[in-house]
């Protein structure tokens, strides 16, 4: 992993759970929160045994031991350049800038990076919290003085991966904590952790699968963003949305007025007054980059019931070829209707050039519409009809780039079971249209 152009120092925090017995004590539950001021340390007790070790360019991790501000030079601290420190914790006796502190915090750790925020004192604030599917329980629905909140840092993002509700409770909290707020596939589960992947995880983890599949989505956040970091030149874009069911319609994949985001590392930080929420979809597995489009079809249906079937485009790019994409309309196409629909393709095609569509129907079903055709010969409309594709309408959301598609044959509109047309690239003027065949 090649990450040279933006170095940075992580500061990884590796809490070892201290028996009681090690110091005389006994582990009596306290009440959990923020606390007013601070508690004062026992200095009898023994020396800790949290270990801080600092990460640079190297993999290996140098310790850097309390009250020994010698080891920070030794382990090649470089105050210039940013630090992630997972959890919290440095010297106040450094002169460190707070706006260059980014904490990063997993589940329960979110919170508390949220508590390690809002704890410091003075009108400086860290730069930034990022919350990777922060903790559900006892936190939905909490005050923000409670959980984390834009309010804990210069600038605050979320990613939720595991929101589904189990008995009214769900692992990752819901309800928007950040500045942006990102929800990938939704936010409530995520592709690749069905417990039908039980086998996959089995051959993968062995005894640990079912602990694999159970905790997968919650930690699908420390992947995707990991992901970010591998995968710098492909980065996952998120589109401001109210809910995915308008998502999955495609009618957000908008960018204007920064309603579009990345997610994960390289964000673009724009602290704001209100929460974004912000929606995208994902591969099972990295990289995780999926590419956007909304497609609009305007049909006219000339039976009198609505047709129930399944559709399927060939999409030819300026790079690539995507084969047979399935497509299934709700409760059937009605009459003179514009639908739209959200596509994902795992790889870039490029420029969309060629769209080919074919109505998907089995023999049986084709022989039945033709005979249904030839024995009503009192019927006023057209001898066989059928349905009329007029046109496609694309929008790239990784591009914004708009597109119209008409009938390469423009003297046959209509679309019959089992057969297939070409749409080709044209421009819509009033009531006409120009092809353009490219």
């Amino acid at each position: 992993m090649d990450i040279s152009p933006q170095c940075f120092s992580i500061l990884l925090v590796l809490c070892i759970f201290i028996q009681s017995s090690a110091h005389g004590q006994s582990l009596k539950p306290e009440p959990f929160g923020r606390r007013a001021q601070a508690v004062e340390t026992n200095k009898t007790l023994h020396e800790t045994k949290t270990r801080f070790l600092l990460f640079g360019e190297t993999n290996e991790g140098c310790q850097i031991r309390i009250n020994h501000l010698d080891t920070l030079q030794e382990c090649g601290f470089n105050s210039s350049r940013p630090l992630v420190m997972i959890i919290h914790g440095w010297s106040e006796s450094v002169q460190f800038s707070r706006s260059h502190v980014h904490l990063i915090g997993y589940s329960l750790g979110a919170h508390v990076s949220g508590f390690a925020g809002s704890s410091i004192g003075g009108t400086r604030k860290i730069g930034r919290i990022t919350g990777l599917d922060a903790a559900g329980p006892l936190f939905e629905g909490s005050s923000p003085s409670n959980r984390l909140s834009p309010d804990d840092a210069n600038f605050v993002d979320a990613i939720h991966t595991f929101t589904r509700e189990h008995m009214g409770l769900s692992v990752g909290i819901k309800q928007p904590i950040g500045h942006y707020d990102f929800y990938p596939n939704g936010g409530s589960f995520q592709p690749g952790c069905h417990f039908l992947e039980l086998y996959r995880h089995i051959a993968k983890h062995g005894l640990n699968a079912i602990t694999q599949t159970i905790k997968c989505s919650h930690e699908r956040s420390v992947h995707l963003f990991i992901d970010s970091l591998l995968h710098a030149g492909t980065q996952s874009v998120a589109y401001l949305c109210s809910d995915m069911d308008s998502f999955s319609q495609g009618l957000c994949l908008s960018c204007k007025k920064g309603r579009c985001n990345t997610l994960g590392y390289h964000v673009r930080q724009e602290p704001r007054s209100k929460s974004k929420k912000l929606f995208l979809v994902t591969r099972a597995q990295s990289p995780f980059k999926v590419y956007h489009y909304q497609f609009k079809i305007q049909f006219i249906n000339q039976t009198e019931t609505p047709i129930q079937t399944t559709f399927t485009m060939s999409l030819l790019g300026t790079k690539e070829k995507m084969q047979k994409i399935a497509i299934t309309l709700g409760k059937g196409i009605a009459s003179n209707k514009t639908y739209s629909f959200l596509i994902t393709l795992d790889v870039d095609i490029g420029e969309l050039i060629m769209i080919k569509f074919k109505w998907e129907s089995s023999a049986v079903w084709a022989n039945v519409w033709n005979t249904v055709q030839t024995i009503i010969p009192w019927s006023t409309g057209p001898r066989h009809p059928g349905l009329v594709l007029k046109t496609i309408r694309v929008k790239a959301g990784e591009t914004q780039q708009r597109m119209t598609f008409c009938s390469e044959n423009t003297d046959d509109l209509q679309l019959r079971p089992t057969q297939e047309k070409i749409f080709v690239k044209c421009e819509i003027k009033s009531k006409t249209s120009k092809r353009k065949i490219r």
